[in-house]
């Protein structure tokens, strides 16, 4: 009995030594969200998106950190801090008045707003998130480009570019649809009117056989006439001379 009660007590003491061991392992970290650039113009504002996914629930010791490293340097300082359920902008640096805060960490979002924009903002911002005691994970980086004016994105560009194109395709195919359409009905009119000759030749020459056949009897009278006219003159000549003689007699 106490054999066995050792030999069970010896293979809990090794799961839970193996449990303590994965345990760290099977807890999933924290892990932030950004953009990778954003893009402003000067006296414009800028909204600098941060979000989150966190395996606990959110707890009232969540904190949010924003940090800025000026372009060209390699000094970050802090600019925002969310802790205890309330922002704090911190009073160094040139944001302290031009800052304002968005997240709502219990949506998971943490982001921030940057009003009049200036060239000395550019750099990069660096978001950074706690939920106890889900606190182990990266933070994630957004550079920010001010500019006078914002310049097209490539993608915007491209998709330029590919709707043109697609709009000249479609002009294209339309012109040659409408030569196409003009070349048939063209087409359809010249046998309309060599069909409606065709016919009206064919009318006249009917009528032209119509006519003739009606007068061919008028003629064939006409000549009968004329032969039997003919004939009854000759006889009357021929019977002439005969009277005569008698008359002398």
């Amino acid at each position: 009995m106490s054999q066995g009660a050792g030999d069970s007590g010896s293979r809990l003491l090794f799961l839970t030594g193996l449990l303590s061991a994965l345990g760290p392992s099977l807890v999933c970290c924290i892990h932030v969200y950004t953009q990778r650039e954003v893009h402003g113009t000067v006296g414009s504002h800028v909204t600098l998106s941060c979000s989150f996914w966190s395996s606990e629930w959110i707890s009232e010791d969540i904190s949010i950190t924003w940090h800025f490293q000026a372009e060209g340097t390699r000094d970050s300082t802090s600019i925002f801090h969310y802790a205890k359920g309330q922002p704090y902008i911190d009073d160094v640096g040139s944001f302290k008045e031009r800052m304002e805060w968005v997240g709502n960490p219990q949506r998971k979002d943490g982001s921030i707003v940057i009003h009049n924009l200036d060239y000395t903002d550019n750099g990069t911002f660096t978001c950074d998130v706690k939920n106890p005691p889900d606190i182990v994970g990266k933070s994630s980086q957004v550079t920010l480009y001010v500019f006078e004016k914002v310049p097209p994105r490539p993608g915007l560009v491209l998709g330029s570019i590919v709707a043109g194109a697609l709009v000249l395709v479609a002009l294209l195919l339309a012109l040659v649809y409408l030569l196409r359409h003009c070349w048939l009905r063209r087409r359809d009119l010249r046998q309309r009117r060599l069909s409606a000759m065709e016919k009206g030749k064919l009318q006249r020459s009917a009528k032209d056989a119509s006519k003739r056949s009606r007068q061919a009897p008028v003629l064939y009278a006409m000549l009968d006439h004329g032969r039997s006219t003919k004939a009854a003159s000759e006889k009357k000549a021929k019977s002439t001379p005969g009277d005569s003689r008698k008359d002398k007699k």
